[in-house]
């Protein structure tokens, strides 16, 4: 039997704001995700889009709506959790920091209390037309 003291059991994923970065906690980020080792899952840009084909809302607040449902549904199939997520990318079609606002706030719960590491990206145009968000999410799997 081993002398030395037993470490206590890591995080999954632990999350760092340092000093000389900008100080994303406060919004419910990080600057940095480290994740223990095990497997990753890796989640394609999520859009509003239905599996059934159904018409998506035109506004970028209820698409971000939809998004943040697809995305505890893909959470739950992980069997993870928000303290999973390692890191989110926000892709946002004719962005501003309101329309980045806008979909953030949807999306706040979905990353609630996990702190990922984010980045935000604008672009002009995404899939179709229809689109004004994408979401992307690397997991550490449970």
């Amino acid at each position: 039997m081993s002398s030395e003291p037993q470490k206590a059991a890591a995080a999954p994923v632990t999350h760092h704001n340092p000093s000389f970065l900008w100080d994303m906690s406060a919004g419910g980020f990080a600057q940095i995700s480290v994740a223990e080792p095990g497997r990753l899952a890796f989640l394609s840009g999520q859009v509003a889009g239905a599996p059934n084909g159904e018409h998506m809302p035109p506004d970028l607040t209820s698409q971000a709506h939809i998004v943040a449902a697809n995305l505890k549904m893909a959470l739950t199939e992980l069997g993870a959790s928000a303290n999973d997520v390692v890191m989110v990318r926000l892709y946002v079609v004719n962005a501003t920091t309101g329309r980045f606002q806008q979909a953030l706030t949807a999306l706040r719960d979905t990353f609630s209390g996990g702190k990922p590491s984010i980045t935000t990206i604008g672009v002009q145009a995404l899939y179709t037309p229809d689109y004004q968000l994408e979401v992307e999410m690397v997991v550490r799997v449970p």
